[in-house]
């Protein structure tokens, strides 16, 4: 157990601000400790409160940490492999343990986090919170008018209708597809219902993050803005209907 802290000390440790804004930020009423209004003077276990500002989970833990991968094709998104392919964990330092955010398929490229933050993990991969997942698929063909209004519109799969997604062209034979749902290898499924199937998939972005930068194979630790971006981006909210 770790001793508990003055409330702005913690906040401003982390990178939220300096002290004296998190001062003005909590006599504000902006800061929550476990759903309670924090008042000035008020103490916190950065191990164990939920700490919030504007409604959003602040990782304070000392332990929590958060990478974004360029995953490249052929690497399997698990912990470990029985048939001895490369996984994701091979591609991130080994301490702490941490384990990916949702899935990649192994032919599938682009970005994926990683976290050993396992609250904002079950709200990034639910489909309730709708965090928006950006996809560039190589296809086969030139895609009509027709198909990117089937995929905005919703797709019939064999396990049921997809979700409207956000579709448009870049290119003659890449889709930009915007989805929230994370089914099974959906987005090839879905442009393959469409008449298109996937040459190659990359996925840009995972709701606020993403970094073009990043070279295929490598990872880098979130920044702390990034985290806090996150984390206000999977605010618990009522489930889709």
């Amino acid at each position: 157990m770790t001793e508990p802290e003055r409330l702005q000390k913690i906040l401003a440790r982390v990178g939220v601000a300096s002290r004296r804004v998190v001062e003005d930020m909590i006599a504000d009423g902006r800061v929550r400790v476990n759903g309670e209004v924090a008042e000035l003077g008020n103490r916190a276990d950065a191990e164990t409160d939920a700490i919030e500002i504007d409604g959003a989970l602040v990782g304070v833990r000392p332990d929590t940490v958060w990478y974004l991968l360029n995953k490249p094709k052929g690497v399997v998104t698990t912990a470990s492999d029985p048939h001895g392919r490369p996984v994701v964990l091979d591609l991130v330092p080994p301490e702490p343990r941490v384990f990916p955010v949702g899935r990649l398929d192994m032919d599938t490229e682009g970005l994926l986090l990683l976290t050993n933050d396992g609250e904002v993990t079950h709200r990034l991969t639910h489909p309730s919170y709708g965090v928006e997942k950006e996809y560039l698929a190589h296809v086969d063909g030139r895609p009509s008018r027709g198909a990117l209004r089937s995929l905005r519109e919703g797709v019939e799969l064999d396990d049921g209708l997809t979700a409207p997604a956000k579709a448009s062209t870049v290119g003659d034979d890449v889709i930009r597809l915007v989805i929230h749902e994370g089914r099974n290898r959906q987005v090839r499924r879905m442009c393959e219902a469409v008449g298109h199937p996937v040459v190659r998939l990359v996925r840009v972005r995972i709701g606020p993050i993403a970094d073009r930068s990043l070279e295929p194979g490598a990872c880098r630790q979130l920044t702390v803005d990034e985290v806090r971006t996150l984390e206000r981006a999977v605010v618990e909210r009522p489930p889709r209907s």
